[in-house]
This record gives C-alpha cells, structure tokens and sequence, in this order.
C-alpha cells in the first residue's frame, strides 16, 4: 500500500490561512521529490479565533485532524488504521501554532501510554511522526521585543514632542518672551536614549507623593501601566502611551479577549513543563521535534539603542531560548533584510522579505526527511505519486 506522508500547518496568534504563503506546496514538493516511496500532502488549518481557553482550541484543531486523516485511510483501503496507519502526520507550526501542536501531542500520547516497547507508539492516533515549528517561543517571548520596541516608541514620540515645542516657540504660545522660548526649546530637545533609571524613580516617587506639578503628564498616567507589570516597557515608551491613551483604554477589551489564548506565554513553569515534556518524547520516542527561530542581521545593526542593548544584550531573537541540551533542537534563521523581532517573525515565509527563506526551505525539507526515513517509510509500496487533498475554503470561527 502506498502511504501518505501529512504535512499540517497551524497559523498563530490573528494568523489566518496566508500565514504561509506558498511556503506549504513549496516544502510538500521539496519532501516528495526527497520521499518518492510515499504521497506527500500539505494541508492547512483553516483561520480560527485565536481567542479564549487554549485547551478548546486544542480539541477543535485534534478533531479537525483526526477527521482528515481518518478520510485519508479510508480512501486508502486502510486495514487497520489504529493499529496500523497508513498515514503520518507532521505538525507545522508556526508561533503560537507551534504550542498547538506540542499540546496536540502530548494530549494524544497521555491517552495512550508509550511503554519503552517500539510496538507501542503504533496506537497513536492521528500518529504524529514530528513538530516542526517555526519561532514558537516555546519559553516565551524575548525581552529584546519589547525592549527595543519601546525605545523606538519612545524616541519618535520625543521627537515629535520636539518640534511641536519648537513650533510652539516661534509663535509664541506659552511663553512670555524669547528667553522663555529659549529655555522650552532646550528642554523640548529629543533625548538620545531611555530616561535614565534614576530620574523615572524621582518622578515616581514624586507621583505617589501627590506633587503632580513636579511630574509630566505621560509620568503620571503612565503609573497605573507600571503597576500593570510593564514598568520598562512604559518608562520607555510613556511618552507615546499618552499620547495614544483614548485608542489604548478602547482596545482594551479587545485586549482582554485575547489573552486568555496567549496567557500560556506568560506562565513560565507550564511553558518549561511542556518543552521538556515534548524533548523526552523526542528523545525516548522518536518524535521528531525542531524549532526554527528567526535572529535579525544586518539591516537591524544601525537600529539597536544604546540602552534596550544594555538591557538585554545584542542578540535579536522573537524567542527566549533554551540553555540546557534542548538547545540543540533550536535552529538559527537569520532574516538579513528584518529590522526588528517581529518583523522577521511575520515574514519569515515570504521570499522578497526574509533572504534566507530557501535556506530554511531546504532545512525544514531535510528535518523531515530524517524523521520520516523508517520503517513506516521503507514498507510503503505501489504506484508513485502525488495524494490530493480536498482544500480547506470555510473558516473555523469557533475556538
């Protein structure tokens, strides 16, 4: 019987079903052409509300798996799929797709029990032959996005600040006469970095006092933000925060809406749970398991402030990364063309944006390959060729 190797993308956070591009068919062809024994299918996830309790959206996406494979083998002629499938599946995900997918596997494998006999990862079903996923910040998100993100916030804010002072100056509003203008515009000049950490804790210290005279206005509203669990982050960008506080406090719904799906990002023992539970699959079980993360290369050496570098050093990945052995599973893309984290992350399947995009190709092509090349593989018979699969055009609205 001729098998059928499944490649399954999952978009991320308010992805959608062009998350990918042509990234899909591009990386299906690449396996065919390398796994001739097997079809090669690629299959995406249709948009769905990234909103509401992971653990729904986990069982919505495992139901709509096990749905397609299940049509797979019954076009197959599949004997015994539960015992003996027919088709393997490979989970591509990308960002939070890519927690997704290690969720999916580690719900499928905790019903069944794998024993330490080989024969036992047969009852796997779907069977899950590898997660490939693609900047998931499986330990969370770096420091650096926000960091440098803020600091580029807040220096375009000052600047503008700047010249609306300067402005101001030259048609007198607020000042009584042109010393006056003088000492506003010198105060009005754009900083060159972050406020230094001594001068926000004096303003602080001055906004708890009650002396709203001696504290700007962005200071004072920017406090309940840093009681929020985000004082760097506003320290630096406060300016900017004002500014846009009235489209702030109206997305805040929004806001709210959405982080329950994203708060597994921010419970850092569950985050480790999982990567290590996924590693020992991995390593006692040999599923396959790599993700691929994106770094900034030359067009982001100009754009690194001074400060948000010292904060957290010169490396600009979207993803915090492992220090124990689980770092060999992580593998460096570097985006040549991005200027910051997270527009490397969003583009990092789209030639004309990311110059590495056919070195990772070729990466992604050669890690399936591998965790495809077995046994499974090797039994596969009959006429070669490509398995078509119906196309998905309706949208998931549900989590």
């Amino acid at each position: 019987m001729k098998k059928t190797l499944l490649l399954c993308f999952i978009h991320g956070f308010k992805g959608g079903d062009d998350t990918f591009g042509n990234f899909p068919e591009h990386l299906r062809a690449l396996v065919s052409h390398a796994l001739p024994k097997v079809d090669v299918a690629a299959i995406t996830y249709p948009k769905f509300e990234t909103r509401g309790d992971l653990r729904e959206c986990i069982g919505r996406f495992r139901e709509w798996l096990q749905d397609k494979v299940v049509d797979l083998e019954v076009q197959k002629g599949t004997p015994s799929p539960m015992i003996d499938p027919s088709v393997r599946v490979i989970l591509c995900g990308h960002s939070m797709g890519g927690i997704v997918a290690a969720d999916t596997v580690l719900a499928i494998t905790s019903e069944q029990p794998i024993s330490n006999a080989p024969e036992a990862t047969t009852f796997m079903f779907p069977y899950i032959q590898g997660i490939l996923a693609f900047d998931t910040p499986y330990l969370g998100i770096a420091p650096g996005v926000v960091a440098h993100g803020a600091e580029g916030h807040y220096n375009t804010a000052s600047t503008a600040f700047g010249a609306f002072s300067e402005v101001a100056g030259v048609f007198g509003w607020g000042a009584s006469g042109q010393d006056k203008s003088n000492k506003d515009l010198k105060k009005a000049e754009a900083p060159k970095a972050l406020p230094a950490a001594g001068n926000t804790k004096e303003a602080m210290a001055a906004v708890q006092s009650g002396d709203a005279a001696a504290v700007p206005a962005w200071q004072r509203w920017g406090k309940v933000a840093m009681f929020a669990g985000a004082a760097g982050a506003v320290a630096a960008g406060g300016a900017a925060a004002y500014m846009k506080r009235e489209q702030i406090t109206e997305g805040w719904t929004w806001v709210g809406s959405h982080l329950e799906f994203v708060g597994c990002l921010m419970r850092g023992e569950e985050l480790k749970k999982r990567l290590v539970s996924v590693v020992k699959l991995e390593e006692d079980h040999g599923l396959g398991f790599a993700d691929m993360f994106t770094t900034l290369g030359t067009a982001a050496a100009s754009t690194s402030g001074k400060v948000s570098s010292g904060l957290v050093g010169e490396q600009r990945t979207f993803c915090v990364l492992p220090k124990s052995n689980a770092r060999k599973l992580f593998i460096k893309q570097v985006n040549d063309a991005a200027t910051d984290e997270t527009q490397a992350h969003m583009s990092m399947f789209y030639p004309k944006d990311n110059p590495g995009y056919y070195r990772m190709s070729e990466q992604a092509k050669d890690l399936v390959v591998r965790w495809a090349s077995n046994d499974w593989y090797e039994s596969s018979t009959g006429e070669i060729g490509d398995m078509e699969v119906e196309s998905e055009a309706e949208d998931q609205t549900e989590v």
